[in-house]
């Protein structure tokens, strides 16, 4: 029997929609493919109809849609993702907001929406999804889910659509902190870093608002001292990166059809269009100098902080959004500037709406980072 499609979480969904081709640590699991990813016989999406309607179907599973079936999970469906996976909110007005079950009348997180309400909702085991600017660490807090970027290129991007290949990385959520660890047994390498301490640093958990902060701080680490002045210029020079690269990808498709796109991304393409090659050299370069800059003060040591700056905004206040979506981009972006391993804890607020805490680890220490993780997490799970 074919589950009940869901449009807001679902683009198509089977039962399952293809079947796993081997065995091993996933067997039994089923995995939500968000719509960025190839799926063999299907087309990608991309969260936007006019796109769909022109896409062809691929021929043959991105990299790692075929691992997880290797491994003896299946594909149960393609779950809806933000338009061209360029938001945090999980808000695509084409087809609604994934619902979040975690905190009803709240958005569910982007852009790895659909895959994380599959997961929270208990239709699927395992999110497939992406994170470039906290598209898996934000849907994870705002869900009450595990979720796991990966460090910058330990997974193959084969068969990914791209949004900002600088910073686009493989990552995936669960409901079991167990399961986080055994799809990561299949996708990622073996580790190539140990981890040194774990440290907090006030001035960034300051930054979330104080119920967030609260939560993140039941979890015990040695304070540092972290460069906040230079926060801002980090960011802003990760989204005119990010922009930059969006338009190079999605551009001359995009020229003359800002009209199909939503009120929440098109501002975005827009202002992407607008950037010479000037302004992304330069914010290439002032990327390369953050990234430098954030692996030297972290080295081995692993990072606390909140995953997103809030619980999960009510649905429909476009002012909040953008709003959360500054602060908690001031946290997210240190992973993606530096192509880091990034794992959310789900935790909670006391009044039970969930948050997460976020681990930083150094680059390929991805395996490890999860195992701490689940060492500080699983008394705190909500």
């Amino acid at each position: 029997m074919i589950p009940v499609i869901d449009p807001r979480t679902w683009r198509v969904v089977g039962n399952p929609l293809i079947r796993a081709t081997g065995s091993g640590h996933l067997d039994g699991e089923t995995v939500a493919v968000k719509d960025m990813f190839a799926v063999e016989g299907h087309r990608i999406g991309a969260g936007n109809p006019a796109w769909l309607e022109q896409a062809t179907p691929r021929t043959r599973h991105a990299a790692a849609v075929h691992r997880l079936l290797d491994a003896g999970a299946s594909v149960l469906g393609i779950a809806r993702t933000d338009e061209f996976a360029y938001s945090l909110a999980g808000t695509n007005e084409h087809h609604g907001s994934p619902p979040n079950v975690g905190a009803p009348g709240r958005i569910p997180g982007g852009s790895s929406s659909g895959s994380a309400s599959a997961v929270a909702t208990g239709q699927a085991t395992i999110g497939l999804g992406t994170d470039t600017g906290g598209s898996i660490r934000v849907p994870a807090s705002y869900q009450g889910l595990w979720g796991i970027r990966t460090t910058h290129g330990a997974v193959p991007v084969d068969g990914l659509m791209p949004l900002a290949p600088t910073f686009d990385t493989v990552g995936w959520l669960t409901r079991d902190a167990a399961l986080l660890g055994r799809v990561a047994e299949v996708l990622l390498p073996p580790d190539s870093t140990a981890l040194g301490d774990l440290v907090t640093a006030p001035g960034l958990t300051a930054l979330a608002d104080p119920v967030v902060a609260e939560a993140a701080g039941t979890i015990d680490a040695t304070t540092i001292e972290w460069p906040l002045a230079v926060m801002p210029d980090w960011l802003s020079a990760m989204q005119a990166l990010q922009a930059w690269e969006a338009w190079q990808v999605n551009g001359a498709w995009l020229s003359g059809r800002f009209d199909t796109l939503g009120a929440d991304v098109r501002p975005r393409f827009e202002r992407a269009a607008s950037l010479s090659a000037e302004i992304g050299q330069v914010a290439a370069a002032e990327v390369a100098a953050a990234r430098t800059a954030i692996r030297q003060l972290l080295d081995r040591d692993v990072l606390l902080l909140p995953s997103a700056s809030s619980v999960a905004p009510p649905l429909g206040d476009a002012r909040a959004l953008d709003a959360v979506r500054r602060s908690t981009m001031q946290l997210t972006c240190l992973a993606g500037i530096a192509g880091l391993p990034a794992v959310s804890i789900p935790l909670a607020t006391s009044d039970g709406l969930p948050v997460g805490a976020c681990l930083v680890g150094p680059v390929g220490s991805d395996r490890a980072l999860i195992e701490l993780a689940v060492s500080l997490g699983a008394p705190q799970q909500i």
